[in-house]
């Protein structure tokens, strides 16, 4: 975003653009959690390197082909209920192939 200014030592910074690495490159870690959640266990998934839209979309996936709820943000995704082993099986079939 760019806002005018009049002070004419205003440095202007661009930002950043994130590329996502391809999903063999990825270092997903996948683990179970019980707290801070109201006594519901998830599922996160961790270390996702991309763009925001890719994040959601890899959520998306995993939320259907799991049948349950979640949601993603800051590079995690947080599956409803204990499905470690089906994420990750399903991650590495996706060629996520680095997933903890």
């Amino acid at each position: 975003m760019l806002v005018y200014s009049t002070n004419p030592d205003l440095m202007c910074e661009e930002e950043e653009t994130v590329e996502t690495l391809s999903p063999d490159r990825q270092q997903l870690r996948v683990s179970i959690e019980r707290h801070h959640r109201g006594g519901k266990t998830v599922t996160l998934v961790r270390g996702f390197v991309g763009t925001d839209d890719d994040l959601n979309d890899l959520a998306r996936s995993l939320k259907n082909k799991c049948g349950v709820g979640g949601s993603a943000k800051e590079g995690e995704i947080v599956i409803q209920g204990e499905l470690k082993e089906k994420v990750t099986t399903l991650l590495r079939t996706m060629g996520y192939s680095r997933t903890k």
